[in-house]
């Protein structure tokens, strides 16, 4: 059995879960490689399977990313597969889970032509584009700095970008983000991230922003939020998700659901990489 993982060119020396994947596979038998999907001299035929891994460039080029996307499923199979990526790759579908009973981060959205002022006065809150990655074009802002948060809002609505406002949950400050991994439903590992939006500080404008990243021990009202999530689809289990979450007063709320390029941080949990490799050949048999 062969496997293609999917990753871009700019990413290749980027992804760290590369490395231990491919020896995770090849040690469970898969002949694994790694191809960058913007590559066009890749000849995706000739693998079993394609796993999207590190295509963290599509935000610039999303449609033609999905339509890369539907290219290889009907070729092979694409995981996780197109209506997948398709649905994940806008956080609209924040409203969709909030709609189906999943405690998410508040949320308000901006489509190209509404005011860009068009959100709630909070008290501190964060300006994000709707389709994005690795924390680009995201700004955190106070009160008193909401002339300065409408106008990165109508920088991103001019540029054709759907806009998502959140509250700045203060707790994340001292408690981190912990983002929790599932392979095929089964809970894989959990991770602490550093807060990453600082007050004032200008959007990244590189591929991800760097991130201080720990082991974590989730609580069992965060595993049970992450199960509850991941139950709210209708898509089935699927061979890797990630769950991150922050903490509030009213217990733990979903910020994301990556399920198109997340990072899995197979570093931090000895024996996960070849926790995948195994889901994937059970997959492929």
């Amino acid at each position: 059995m062969k496997i293609a993982l999917a990753t871009a060119v700019a990413a290749f020396a980027l992804d760290e879960d590369l490395p231990p994947l491919l020896d995770a596979c090849r040690a469970a038998g898969l002949e694994a490689e790694a191809l960058a999907w913007d590559d066009p001299t890749v000849s995706w035929r000739r693998f079993d399977a394609v796993l999207l891994r590190s295509t963290w460039n599509y935000i610039g080029c999303l449609p033609e990313f999905l339509a890369w996307c539907e290219r290889i499923e009907l070729d092979g199979r694409l995981w996780n597969p197109p209506e997948v990526v398709r649905w994940n790759t806008d956080k609209r579908y924040l409203a969709d889970l909030a709609a189906r009973g999943v405690a998410v981060v508040e949320s308000h959205f901006l489509a190209p032509g509404d005011a860009p002022d068009a959100f709630p006065d909070l008290a501190e809150f964060v300006v994000k584009p709707c389709v994005g990655a690795g924390s680009r074009d995201a700004r955190r802002f106070l009160r008193a700095d909401r002339a300065e948060a409408v106008e990165h809002a109508r920088g991103l609505l001019d540029a054709g970008r759907h806009v998502l406002v959140q509250p700045y949950l203060a707790e994340v400050d001292t408690h981190g983000e912990t983002a929790l991994i599932f392979f095929e439903g089964q809970f894989s590992h959990a991770i602490r991230k550093a807060p990453l939006l600082q007050r004032g500080e200008a959007p990244t404008s590189a591929l991800f922003k760097p991130e201080s990243i720990q082991p974590r021990q989730p609580s069992p009202q965060e595993l049970a939020a992450a199960e509850r999530t991941l139950a709210a689809l209708s898509f089935g289990p699927l061979p890797y998700a990630r769950v991150d979450l922050l903490p509030s007063p009213g217990g733990p709320r979903l910020l994301e659901l990556e399920l198109t390029e997340p990072s899995l941080f197979l570093s931090q949990a000895p024996g996960s990489a070849d926790r995948l490799a195994a889901a994937l050949l059970r997959r492929l048999a």
